[in-house]
């Protein structure tokens, strides 16, 4: 238990800096290499086979995020009950973390394996998808659904270790199965399309992968891990509120991010076509990416604000909170400013037709324009999860991906003749509008920790 006493102090007694740069660090580069899998195979089909199979590949992307909304769902609800029971030293309820994970995974994850690969095309079909590009993304998208269980396991339970603290062992886990799909992309790929089927081959190096990842995460909780061990696999009655209450939140970021990228490509194919839905595939999947590193210090944030508030250390709270948003905003000037000074040098990563990348460019730089104000907004959100104000939490996260976004993203190119020009008008908006409430909501949230911080005196 002295490790784990020593993890639960320094989150307890070290500067909010010293924090932020300890846990996001690992926790950014663990985020970067999940992301890593879809990014890639990305790149890969893109240059070793053709643009319109990138296409297809960019296209099942949204619906990959009902893995990611179902192991987020589990991990981040998990997570927040177990920093909370770290930080009141509540052993009883850290016993039942694990093996309430694997019931639940085993549960969702084959239902969603039995149900994606039955209805693959008829969802693709929601996207506007047609042709070669629906074709090609069916048979990527299948495989994808058939290692879902291990997906959702090797994901869910490294977000436990990112609860724990031990962000270092999550990361070096992750990028372990990243670095194999990075070797095993161009092999399969390669080998399959010799067989015409190079967009397959992309697909089971990601699951192979995955595989390996949820092999190493179970002998870790089975043979490693000090403090979080697997007992009892069955669901948890007791802990099922907690966690639905906190993961709902953190899953409707993904599950609605299905929604939100469907609709831009249904728009997209009717007012563009093909090279529209190529173009705007290339754009989402990079925004896609420099999402997750923001991701990761959201990831590093949780432990150390719900420990804190478990422990009644109010004021640390808002230290790191202040701490954390200014730090996310740094770390996104590093993708804001590239994209915006050669957005088209980033574009061909993904599409070798120099045509095609002209066209994009300019829309590519009003997508990202609101960019750099994510970092914040998702330092609020996280806040909210991890002090378990899962309501205000999910507003946020309504507000961005549905309320306000899906609205905007029909209406738009309806108005002043913006065309698909609106289409990428759209999240731009969103983000301005969702940044003003993220304010409002973190001044009251502040408000209530000050009250607590001054009973408690």
């Amino acid at each position: 238990m002295a490790k784990t006493t020593d993890t639960r102090t320094q989150l307890l007694t070290a500067s909010p800096f010293q924090l932020m740069l300890s846990l996001s660090i690992p926790a950014i580069i663990g985020m970067v290499v999940v992301g890593l899998y879809n990014f890639m195979d990305r790149v890969f089909v893109g240059q070793l086979i053709d643009e319109v199979a990138m296409g297809a590949v960019s296209v099942s992307y949204p619906f990959t995020l009902i893995n990611t909304g179902v192991s987020t769902l589990i991990g981040v609800g998990s997570a927040s009950v177990l920093s909370r029971a770290v930080g009141k030293k509540d052993q009883g309820t850290i016993d039942k973390i694990m093996g309430n994970l694997i019931a639940l995974n085993l549960i969702l994850g084959v239902i969603i394996t039995i149900t994606g690969m039955i209805f693959t095309r008829p969802i693709l079909g929601f996207s506007g998808a047609e042709g070669e590009i629906l074709n090609n993304a069916e048979e990527y998208l299948r495989i994808i659904f058939a290692g879902s269980l291990f997906v959702n396991f090797a994901q869910s339970a490294n977000m436990i270790m990112r609860g724990e603290g031990i962000l270092k062992k999550a990361m070096l886990i992750t990028g372990t199965g990243a670095v194999l799909n990075i070797i095993l992309d161009p092999v399969m790929i390669s080998l399959m399309k010799t067989w015409g089927n190079g967009v397959e081959g992309a697909a089971y190096a990601t699951v192979i992968s995955q595989i390996v990842t949820a092999t190493i995460t179970l002998w870790y909780f089975l043979k490693k891990s000090k403090m979080v061990r697997i007992h009892k696999i069955r669901v948890e009655g007791s802990l099922l509120s907690e966690i639905f209450g906190v993961g709902v939140s953190a899953m409707l970021m993904q599950v609605m991010t299905l929604v939100q990228q469907t609709v831009l490509y249904n728009v997209a194919s009717r007012y563009g076509g093909e090279t529209w839905q190529i173009i705007l595939g290339a754009a989402l999947s990079i925004q896609s990416f420099t999402l997750i590193p923001l991701w990761g210090m959201s990831q590093g944030f949780q432990p150390a604000a719900g420990t804190n508030f478990g422990a009644k250390q109010y004021d640390r709270v808002k230290q790191m909170t202040k701490s954390f948003s200014i730090g996310a905003t740094a770390l996104s000037l590093i993708f804001y400013v590239p994209i915006q000074l050669a957005p088209g040098t980033i574009l061909s990563w993904f599409i070798k037709d120099k045509d095609i990348v002209g066209q994009g460019v300019a829309d590519f730089r009003i997508l990202f324009s609101t960019y750099i104000l994510l970092g914040f907004v998702l330092m609020v959100i996280t806040l909210m999860q991890s002090l378990g104000k899962a309501s205000k939490a999910s507003i946020l996260v309504m507000m961005r991906q549905i309320v306000l976004f899906v609205p905007l993203a029909i209406l738009l190119p309806m108005v002043g003749g913006l065309g698909i020009d609106g289409v990428f008008l759209a999240p731009a908006l969103t983000d301005l509008v969702v940044m003003v409430l993220a304010v409002f909501l973190l001044m009251g949230e502040f408000r209530n920790i000050s009250k607590l911080a001054s009973q408690r005196k």
